[in-house]
């Protein structure tokens, strides 16, 4: 039996939440494509942490008709292989450190990234290297302050202490586990997956970013930082 957060970020249902959601969020990086392709005739754009599945919002209709190219980029355990090489490119790398010089892009992309690189310093190091390969980016994360934890579909537990996520992650199965934690060490690795940011902080590594809020329930529950 699936958990809600399955259901809720089931991307191969249109109709689900999740889907929803970033064809609403996809507006404003189509413009973004649109105008790239209207300026040089062809996209170059740079996914960090990337899937291809992803692009499914899209289409290859309409990746065709605007030429993108999309490199997808991922720690080495990371990498899948890609089914539509027309299209998209694996490659090795890390966000924090990219192997490319200033501009190599058109588009700099990540999609609830930059919660996964680790400490501030690593979080600093992300945005310094992706705002600086593309003269334009577009960089989704959640927000610490909205109540549902989307990476172990649980609301409040981002808010708990790390001993109560602890037990709860060798208590309950969360998010896309099969099972709940067998060991301490699993458990762990939910406790520490993700360490969200909010709005001050978000600000704060992308200062000449437009903040797009989106929201949910009245309530914003994540955050791009685009310069377009």
């Amino acid at each position: 039996m699936r958990s809600i957060g399955q259901i809720i970020g089931d991307y191969d249902n249109p109709n689900s939440l999740g889907s929803k959601f970033r064809r609403r969020r996809s507006a404003p990086l189509r413009r973004m494509i649109e105008a790239v392709y209207a300026e040089k005739g062809e996209v170059r754009i740079l996914d960090v942490g990337g899937m291809e599945y992803y692009w499914d919002m899209l289409g290859p209709d309409y990746l065709a008709q605007h030429k993108v190219s999309i490199d997808l980029l991922n720690l080495k355990d990371d990498i899948r292989p890609v089914k539509n090489p027309e299209f998209f490119r694996a490659i090795e790398g890390n966000g924090c450190e990219l192997p490319f010089p200033d501009n190599a892009y058109d588009i700099c992309h990540s999609n609830s990234v930059i919660e996964h690189v680790g400490n501030w310093h690593n979080k600093l190091s992300f945005a310094r290297e992706t705002t600086r390969v593309a003269p334009r980016y577009f960089h989704q994360t959640p927000n610490f302050w909205f109540p549902w934890e989307p990476h172990q579909s649980m609301a409040f537990y981002h808010w708990l202490p790390a001993p109560m996520q602890l037990w709860i992650a060798r208590h309950h199965r969360l998010g896309w586990a099969k099972t709940k934690a067998q060991t301490v060490t699993d458990g762990m690795w939910a406790v520490e997956h993700a360490s969200m940011l909010d709005r001050t902080m978000v600000d704060s590594l992308f200062p000449n970013a437009k903040i797009i809020v989106e929201y949910f329930v009245g309530l914003p529950k994540s955050f791009v930082a685009m310069r377009a």
